[in-house]
């Protein structure tokens, strides 16, 4: 059960090693785009490809979708970014339903939890497996493997690396339960963390902050949803920045250019801007944005 790519190399993971998949579990098609077309979710693309049939239930609590469930008499459900179970789904396995999720529980808890590890300046995250309960991301832990965090990764090279670490551990985790002999680690509750999907909202630069704190923001939300300002009522995603040690010489927000280099003022530290995304345009370097300035006026980020 799952949507994103994240998913994919664990499920071929699954396949590869000979395992029976009957069913793949994924979201209904969705419209998108200027033209509305309808997007089929990463899973049940490669579903396709390997000619799996695939279930994709508008409600978890459909009558039909469980016990179509049912009738196959299922081991074991493997969930991978996907929706919330309800009890009468993820109890239906023989040896119950385990999720990958990509942090080291109990920390980060939620639907975003790389991106807000970076945001939150960890040099550290990872991916655990557990067994579904009724509460979110709270069961039991069963293996969790460690991946670092470097400190101008993005969240998309991060996401990378977790989901190549996750066919292991899944892998690993299947086995263990196969031959009973898993040591289950409660999850301390004291111990957790919340990370809640981030929203557009949310994704606005405050210039005000340290550089240090833009900059986790902004490679923690990078490419998606992104990170962004705004110039003269415009736009601006910020894609990718580099921290100096120059300090600030003016009001936070305020454009200082150096050649073909742009740097912004913040609460301590000018901040590099190395890629941004003005409205309407593809991502591209600070240089060639400053070539389309207005370089005799003064210039700050809203």
């Amino acid at each position: 059960m799952g949507s994103p790519d994240f998913g994919v190399p664990a499920f071929n993971a699954i396949i590869e090693k000979g395992f029976n998949v009957p069913y793949v579990v994924t979201v209904p098609d969705k419209q998108k785009g200027r033209g509305l077309k309808l997007h089929q979710s990463e899973v049940k693309n490669f579903a396709l490809e390997k000619n799996i049939p695939v279930l994709q239930p508008e409600s978890l609590k459909d009558e039909d979708f469980i016990s179509k469930l049912k009738e196959i008499q299922p081991d074991l459900f493997i969930i991978i970014a996907f929706r919330i179970l309800p009890a009468e789904v993820f109890k239906i396995p023989k040896f119950g339903s385990i999720n990958l999720h990509a942090s080291l529980l109990p920390k980060y808890r939620g639907a975003a939890p790389i991106n807000w590890a970076i945001i939150n300046g960890e040099t550290e995250s990872g991916i655990t497996t557990f067994f579904l309960n009724e509460k979110v991301d709270t069961g039991n832990i069963i293996l969790q493997k460690k991946v670092q965090i470097g400190i101008d990764e993005t969240f998309g090279e991060v996401y990378s690396k977790m989901s190549a670490e996750g066919p292991g551990l899944v892998l690993k985790t299947i086995d263990l339960i196969i031959s009973e002999s898993y040591n289950l680690i409660p999850q301390d509750n004291l111990e957790w963390t919340k990370a809640p999907k981030l929203f557009r909202d949310k994704c606005v630069i405050d210039w005000r902050k340290q550089s240090f704190e833009i900059h986790n923001f902004v490679r923690g939300l990078s490419p998606v949803p992104c990170a962004f300002t705004k110039l003269n009522g415009k736009v601006i995603k910020i894609l990718r920045t580099k921290l100096t040690d120059t300090k600030s010489n003016g009001l936070p927000g305020v454009l200082n250019i150096t050649g073909k280099s742009l740097f912004i003022n913040t609460a301590d530290n000018l901040i590099e801007i190395l890629e941004l995304q003005p409205e309407g345009k593809k991502p591209m370097q600070a240089s060639a944005f400053i070539n389309g300035l207005n370089k005799e006026s003064v210039l700050a980020f809203d």
